[in-house]
């Protein structure tokens, strides 16, 4: 009876995994400048947002780290409500700084948009450079849903 049991187990989960079509692709966000990125992308229950600089209508505050880290956050809140989601569903960021200095400004900043305590899981790396020559952070994050 057990085996039974075990082999019907079996054919269900591999039925299952190749009967199903892929999951939907939803993208959000447009490209900016004519780079080919999406700001995120939602499959099933997760959502990727890609790293994201600190610029606010075309304008970005070239050399204010605070400014450039709070409009980076703020774009992602942004993103993540466009997509369905917001702060607390966030498990995994990356920041890229370009500067070692504003390691202690950073965390200041990037903890308030969390609840105290609830943080997700993070990787800050200093970079030698980000794609725009005055891009001071950058921060990407994923999502899980429900």
């Amino acid at each position: 009876m057990k085996l039974i049991v075990i082999a019907g187990l079996t054919l269900a989960t591999q039925f299952l995994s190749t009967s199903g079509s892929a999951q939907q692709l939803e993208y959000f966000g447009r490209p900016v400048r004519n780079i080919p990125v999406s700001s995120a992308v939602k499959v099933g229950k997760m959502i990727f947002v890609s790293g994201t600089p600190g610029y606010k209508d075309g304008k970005l505050a070239i050399g204010d780290f605070a400014a450039q880290m709070k409009q980076a956050m703020d774009n992602i809140a942004d993103q993540l409500k466009s997509a369905g989601a917001g702060w607390d569903r966030v498990v995994r960021t990356t920041v890229m700084l370009v500067r070692r200095e504003d390691f202690g400004e950073m965390n200041r900043i990037y903890g308030a948009y969390f609840a105290e305590g609830k943080y997700p899981a993070r990787t800050t790396t200093i970079v030698a450079g980000l794609p725009g020559p005055d891009f001071l952070v950058e921060v990407e994050c994923e999502v899980v849903l429900e």
